[in-house]
C-alpha cells in the first residue's frame, strides 16, 4: 500500500496533531507524506502550486513547522510540502484526488473554540473522493486519549453494507494488529411508536437477534478477505449512538458517506455527521456508491 497520504495544515495546533497522526499512518501504509497548505492568495494566482521561494513569510513557516515536527518524529519518512493556489476547500479536495488518505485537524484558525469540528473539515469529508480522516486536537472534548491504541470501529449499516466502507476498516485493523469491532445500531419499526406504551421485551429481543444475523451476514465476505483480523459484532440500539458509545478508548472510528451526483443538500448522513462531532477517537469518513 503506497499511495501517498495527505495532510491538510494551516499553522494551527489541531493541524499539527493532524499531521503527527498522517505521518504515522504513513509510515503503517509504507507510504510518503505530503503536507498541504491551501490558500487562494499565496502569490498571484498564475500557476497551481507555488515555488517556496515565492511565499508569504507565513506560508513558508506554516509548511516548514509542520514538516519539521514530522521529520522530528519518524526522520526516515519521506516528507513533501506543497503550497496550493486555491480555497482552502476546493485546493485540498484537488490535492488529495490521487491519494490514498487525506487527514485533517478538527478545527483550525478562524473556528469557534465551542466548536468541535469546523467548516473546512467538514466541508472536505463531504466532498472529497478519497477517504478523509478528522483528528482531533489533545485535549480538547472527544479527542483520543491515546492515539493509535484500541479497536477499529467501522459503523455498519446490516441491511445495506458497503464493501468499501468494510474493506478500508479491516485494512485499519490489519495495519495496527488492532481488533475490529463492526457496530450495527438499529431503531424500533415506526409501528411501535404509534402503538405507543413500553415495547414487550421478547419483541425487542427477537428483532435484535434478526439484526444480529443481518450483521453476520454483512461482514462474512469481509472476513473471508481479511482472515487476519479479529471481529467483534457488535449490535446497538440506536443507530448514531451506538457507534458514538463505541469510540471511547477506539483507534479509529471508519463511517461511510454516499457519494451524491449532485453539489446542493447535505453531503453527511446523520451518522457519520452524529461520528465526526461527538466521536472519542479520530473518523475515517469513507465514500461510497
Amino acid at each position: 500500500m503506497t499511495s501517498t497520504v495527505v495532510a491538510g495544515v494551516d499553522g494551527s495546533a489541531a493541524s499539527t496533531v493532524a499531521a503527527r497522526w498522517a505521518a504515522e499512518e504513513a509510515l503503517r501504509r509504507g507510504a510518503p507524506l505530503r503536507l498541504v497548505h491551501a490558500w487562494p492568495w499565496l502569490t498571484d494566482g498564475v500557476s497551481s502550486f507555488a515555488e517556496p521561494d515565492d511565499l508569504p513569510a507565513a506560508a513558508q513557516r506554516t509548511l516548514a513547522e509542520a514538516a519539521d515536527a514530522v521529520r522530528a518524529d519518524h526522520p526516515d519518512l519521506a516528507v513533501h510540502t506543497d503550497a496550493v493556489l486555491d480555497a482552502p476547500v476546493d485546493g485540498l479536495v484537488a490535492a488529495a484526488a490521487d491519494a490514498g488518505l487525506l487527514v485533517l485537524g478538527s478545527r483550525g484558525h478562524g473556528g469557534f473554540a465551542g466548536l468541535l469540528l469546523g467548516s473546512v473539515s467538514m466541508a472536505v469529508a463531504g466532498r472529497s473522493e478519497v477517504p478523509v480522516v478528522v483528528v482531533r486536537e489533545a485535549g480538547s472534548a472527544g479527542s483520543p486519549g491515546s492515539p493509535g491504541a484500541g479497536e477499529v470501529v467501522v459503523g455498519v449499516d446490516a441491511h445495506a453494507p458497503e464493501e468499501e466502507v468494510l474493506d478500508f476498516a479491516f485494512r485499519a485493523a490489519a495495519l495496527r494488529g488492532a481488533r475490529l469491532r463492526a457496530v450495527h445500531g438499529w431503531d424500533l419499526p415506526p409501528l411501535f411508536g404509534y402503538a405507543g406504551g413500553a415495547v414487550p421485551a421478547g419483541e425487542v429481543a427477537q428483532l435484535e437477534t434478526l439484526e444480529a444475523k443481518l450483521l453476520s451476514l454483512a461482514l462474512a465476505g469481509p472476513r473471508e478477505r481479511h482472515p487476519e483480523v479479529a471481529v467483534v459484532e457488535d449490535v446497538r440500539l440506536g443507530v448514531a449512538r451506538g457507534l458514538v458509545e463505541s469510540s471511547a478508548g477506539a483507534a479509529l472510528v471508519v463511517v461511510g458517506r454516499r457519494r451524491r451526483p449532485v453539489e446542493f443538500g447535505p453531503r453527511l448522513g446523520r451518522v457519520a455527521h452524529a461520528a465526526l462531532h461527538h466521536a472519542e477517537a479520530p473518523v475515517a469518513v469513507v465514500p461510497h456508491g
